[in-house]
């Protein structure tokens, strides 16, 4: 069963031929290879490009083994450059062969080559990895499968298709097994991939608080932290004598591994960042939900890890708005206080600020949430995104409020 990842295949077909090497990251089992040496081969073949003009080559495979030597490697590609026309270099796994970076940088100087390349150990999942091409790598980051591109093969209907993935995440493994391996694949591929690539690549010593970190995150998401309250959390819960520097460097090799993502406070009106604390979200949801043992499902965190992935795969840049205000309390004294917006989103010249609920049962939890959109003083537009089954309308103050379904299932839902 073909899944279409035509997010990443558009944009692919947009940099082709830019003189950049296309770098595919993500993590690990999100379908990078299979977008390369599947998708986009197939097309480059549709579009009028000679096989032999396609060079492919998987280094994790024995078949290729010799290659892994990188004066091999470069000898074998310039033997298959025979004319002056374009040839496409698709590369997978290209970290195992050592020195590549300076291969692949020789390679394309040569005016007739445009390279693709994916990788999927922990050095090459580092969100660095473009630097170390001197300036011609382009990213193209890549998500497990959205809620449109899982429902595109999901045999049922929106409101169980929304549980299930609400469950069992999106990663394309576990998308397609059968329902009684989901749960088992998902801890192993957290247990034998992730971690284990993240305590190699990282060396750490103690695998434990890597383990006990990934739980005390996995229980909070969307929720404010930083290093110094999470070192509290470990001495009060774990008797653990774990210092916040070292939660601060497992929480960016987290990151690097593209396991969470986090989301920076910005203040709306003094239009300036606020460094801490963060909220956490996981790229994949049932990879959290695994490691909870699928205990902890709750329905409105659940919410807003999707929300916040599917703006990210949108291509914005998504940060928690902060919106201070001053107010008289019943004694008449000023309070300062700050408002929070779950999601300040930016692309270019578009901003959208955007709230996630659950539900909103009365007009108490509505009058809630669109509190933070009267004080922002602006224009931007304003969502209110809910699981409620409500028809996308304006309310008086102009705020846009949608079903969480219509939300997911129109790419350009925003644009309403």
């Amino acid at each position: 069963m073909e899944i279409q990842r035509n997010i990443y295949l558009d944009t692919l077909k947009r940099k082709k031929n830019n003189g950049l090497i296309k770098i595919i990251t993500g993590i690990r089992r999100c379908g990078k290879s299979y977008l390369l040496r599947t998708i986009f081969k197939q097309y480059l073949l549709a579009d009028g490009v000679p096989d032999d003009h396609i060079v492919e080559m998987s280094f994790d495979s024995i078949e290729n083994a010799a290659y892994l030597e990188p004066q091999k490697f470069y000898a074998f590609a310039k033997a298959k450059i025979q004319d002056d026309e374009l040839y496409y270099f698709l590369l997978d796994e290209i970290q195992l062969m050592d020195n590549f970076e300076a291969v692949l940088n020789g390679l394309n100087d040569k005016k007739n080559v445009d390279i693709y390349v994916t990788g999927s150990n922990a050095r090459f999942l580092s969100r660095d990895i473009v630097t170390e091409f001197a300036g011609r790598g382009d990213e193209i980051h890549m998500y497990p499968l959205s809620f449109r591109e899982f429902m595109s093969i999901y045999r049922g209907e929106l409101f169980k298709g929304l549980t299930e993935y609400m469950t069992y995440g999106g990663i394309p493994l576990v998308v397609l097994a059968d329902q009684q391996d989901k749960a088992k694949l998902l801890h192993t591929l957290f247990d034998e991939t992730y971690i284990r690539d993240i305590i190699k690549r990282n060396r750490v010593r103690n695998a434990r608080e890597i383990e006990d970190l990934l739980n005390i995150l996995s229980s909070s998401i969307g929720s404010l932290t930083n290093p110094e309250k999470l070192k509290n959390t470990f001495r009060s819960v774990k008797n653990s004598r774990i210092t916040a520097h070292t939660i601060g460097k497992y929480l960016g090799y987290f990151e690097d591994a593209f396991l969470v993502e986090s989301a920076q406070r910005y203040d709306i009106k003094g239009k300036a960042y606020i460094e801490t604390p963060k909220k956490y979200y996981f790229t994949d949801l049932g990879l959290r939900n695994a490691r909870l043992g699928f205990r902890q499902n709750e329905p409105t965190h659940g919410v807003e890890n999707i929300v916040y992935n599917e703006l990210k795969i949108r291509g914005f840049e998504v940060d928690v708005g902060i919106v201070p205000i001053a107010e008289r309390n019943k004694l008449g004294k000023v309070v300062r206080k700050q408002l929070e917006i779950d999601f300040a989103c930016n692309k270019g010249s578009k901003r959208y600020y955007v709230q996630s609920t659950y539900s909103l049962p009365d007009e108490e939890k509505r009058a809630q949430e669109i509190r933070p959109f009267m004080k922002t003083e602006d224009s931007f537009k304003k969502i209110i995104v809910t699981n409620d089954v409500v028809p996308t309308t304006y309310d008086d103050h102009g705020i846009l409020t949608m079903n969480l379904l219509d939300f997911l299932m129109d790419s350009e839902s925003l644009e309403k």
